[in-house]
């Protein structure tokens, strides 16, 4: 898996939020469990109370008959004392009777608005636990939809870069096989370049040479193309549109086409199986077989082989095999 598919899985792994919806279900099953019994006890609660209230009647009614005047007044006309006496025990009993089961009563009322509360705060909680494992829920769906999306991009950008890559490796091939197959042509021709008393062997130049335009260096030999990771065979040189390419060393051009991947490209021979290669060029100013001349114009500046800046792509190649050309460059 690319980094960014592994830093993705890991911003969203999920394992939190399981956590988190495991210890909501099962307070969600402890506070269902608490409200039942609650609602239990006050039912039972209820029915004691329903039972309480119909005696404090009983006792109200019996109380309120012996207060009545004419029964308090047949309690007091009699001429028994003793039976007067148990009268007003029992009239007393009932009265006090009466007391404790109203205090009761109350009790019973205070607890069974306790219960209320507690089970109207336990239902609250339940609705508060419900709210936040619907958005703990919801939270998971969106990170996991996030990682999905991040995902897919990365699968994206993974093939796009293989793509990428797979066109780079075949634009190098194609230039690859036509070098090889200039040099195969050029060792049979004697005569290329032209050979003169002033001429100067090419591999006496290492670190004589002038880059071919004046810029900025933008990429160097060996380094990563892009998200490809392709090595560079050359060197790339940022510069306005239309600045001028000139030649590194006196030569003969064997090749100016188009190429794919590399645009407007030119092709010098400098003998010795030594050749400059020049790409990227917005105009090519030489033709195939003409000779040119050191710092001669070959061809301009531009962004023809599809890059998104302007300027030079440069190679130098002995034996078809590419080497750094800032090793054979007088940089200053």
């Amino acid at each position: 898996m690319c980094r960014r598919c592994a830093a993705a899985s890991r911003r969203c792994k999920p394992s939190w939020g399981r956590r988190r919806r495991s210890a909501a279900k099962r307070e969600d099953r402890q506070l269902r469990i608490e409200t039942a019994r609650l609602a239990a006890q006050r039912q039972g609660l209820e029915r004691a109370l329903a039972e309480r209230q119909a005696a404090v009647e009983r006792v109200l009614l019996a109380r309120q008959a012996f207060a009545a005047p004419d029964a308090l007044r047949a309690a007091l006309s009699g001429d028994d004392p003793a039976d007067f006496g148990r009268r007003l025990h029992y009239v007393g009993y009932v009265s006090r009777a009466a007391a404790a089961l109203i205090a009761g009563y109350r009790a019973d009322l205070e607890t069974s608005a306790r219960l209320e509360r507690e089970a109207q705060a336990k239902r609250e909680r339940l609705r508060s636990v419900g709210e936040a494992s619907r958005a703990d829920r919801d939270k998971i769906l969106r990170e996991r939809e996030a990682r999905r999306r991040v995902l897919a991009r990365a699968a994206g950008e993974i093939r796009r870069s293989r793509r990428e890559i797979n066109v780079l490796r075949a634009d190098e091939g194609r230039l690859a096989r036509l070098v090889e197959g200039l040099g195969r042509l050029l060792a049979r021709v004697e005569a290329v370049p032209e050979k003169s008393s002033q001429a100067q062997a090419f591999s006496s130049l290492r670190g004589k040479l002038r880059l071919p335009v004046r810029g900025e260096l933008a990429g160097r030999f060996g380094a990563p193309r892009g998200a490809s990771g392709i090595e560079a065979k050359g060197v790339f040189i940022r510069a306005p549109e239309g600045e001028p390419v000139r030649a590194v060393a006196r030569g003969q051009v064997v090749y100016a086409d188009w190429m794919r991947g590399f645009g407007n490209l030119m092709i010098v021979d400098h003998g010795e199986n030594y050749l400059s290669i020049y790409a990227n060029s917005e105009a090519l100013l030489k033709q195939v077989g003409d000779a040119v001349a050191a710092g001669e114009a070959v061809a301009t500046t531009g962004s023809s082989g599809g890059n998104e800046e302007t300027g030079l792509y440069f190679e130098l190649r002995h034996l078809g095999r590419a080497f750094d050309p800032l090793r054979w460059v007088k940089l200053k």
